[in-house]
C-alpha cells in the first residue's frame, strides 16, 4: 500500500447490487436474479446513453428507477407491486464483507480514500452512511458535479482536481472491468475486482492487478 490516495466505485466494488433483490428474493420469485441482472445492465446502458447524447443528463436515481420499471415490464413473472420495496432496498445495501476492514487499514497507513461513483450524492450518502463508512471515506466524488457518467474522462478527473495529484498517484479500484478501461485510459494506477470470475475485456487498456477481492489491496497490492 504505497499510493496516496484509494478510490473505489461504489456499486458492485463496495456495496452488493444485487442485495437488493436477494433480500426479496421470496416475493420475487424464481426469476429474482434474471431481474437483477436486468435492472442492473439497463441502469448503466441508461447512463452511457444519455452521456453520449450530450446535454441529456438525470441524475442516477432516475436512471435506476427506470430500469426497474423495464425489468418488471420484461420479467412478467415478478410483482409490479414489488417496485417501492426493491427500490428502498437500494439506499441499504450491504457493503460487502471484507469493505470496512480494508478501508480502515488503508486509512490507518495514511493514505488518502474516497468514493468515485455514478451514484447521485443522496444515494451514495445513504449507502455510506448504512454501512458506517462515513468515518473512514475522506471523500464521496459524485458524477452528479459534472452531469456525466463514467466513462467520461470528466469523471474521473474530478479526483486529481479536487485532490491536485497526478493520475498515476491514485490506485483506483472497480468490479466494472468498463470503469477500469476508463480510469485506466485516464492514467490512474487501476486494481479489477473481479468478484464473479468474468472473463477479462477492453484488453488493450490492462488493469494493474486483478484481484477477487479488496483483500488483497491488502497484501502490498
Amino acid at each position: 500500500m504505497h499510493h496516496a490516495a484509494y478510490v473505489f466505485d461504489a456499486y458492485g466494488t463496495l456495496f452488493d447490487v444485487h442485495a437488493a433483490v436477494r433480500r426479496h428474493a421470496g416475493e420475487i420469485g424464481p426469476d429474482g436474479q434474471l431481474l437483477s441482472e436486468i435492472w442492473r445492465a439497463k441502469q448503466l446502458e441508461y447512463s452511457w446513453v444519455r452521456t453520449l447524447m450530450g446535454g441529456a443528463y438525470a441524475d442516477f436515481w432516475q436512471l435506476t428507477e427506470q430500469a426497474l420499471d423495464f425489468a418488471l415490464r420484461k420479467v412478467p413473472s415478478a410483482d409490479p407491486a414489488l417496485r417501492t420495496k426493491l427500490l428502498e432496498a437500494y439506499w441499504r445495501l450491504d457493503c460487502y464483507p471484507e469493505v470496512p476492514a480494508v478501508l480502515k487499514a488503508i486509512k490507518a497507513s495514511g493514505a488518502k480514500l474516497a468514493i468515485l461513483s455514478n451514484g447521485s450524492p443522496e444515494m451514495l450518502g445513504a449507502a455510506v452512511k448504512s454501512a458506517a463508512l462515513d468515518q473512514i471515506l475522506d471523500d464521496v466524488f459524485s458524477v452528479d458535479a459534472v452531469k456525466r457518467f463514467k466513462t467520461d474522462p470528466s469523471v474521473y478527473d474530478m479526483v486529481v482536481t479536487g485532490w491536485r495529484l497526478y493520475p498515476g498517484a491514485v490506485s483506483f479500484q472497480s468490479s466494472n472491468r468498463w470503469d477500469i478501461a476508463g480510469a485506466a485510459k485516464f492514467g490512474f494506477r487501476t486494481v479489477w475486482i473481479n468478484r464473479t470470475n468474468q472473463p477479462d475485456e477492453y484488453r488493450d487498456f490492462p488493469p494493474a492487478l486483478i484481484l477477487p477481492s479488496l483483500e488483497g489491496l491488502l497484501a502490498g497490492g
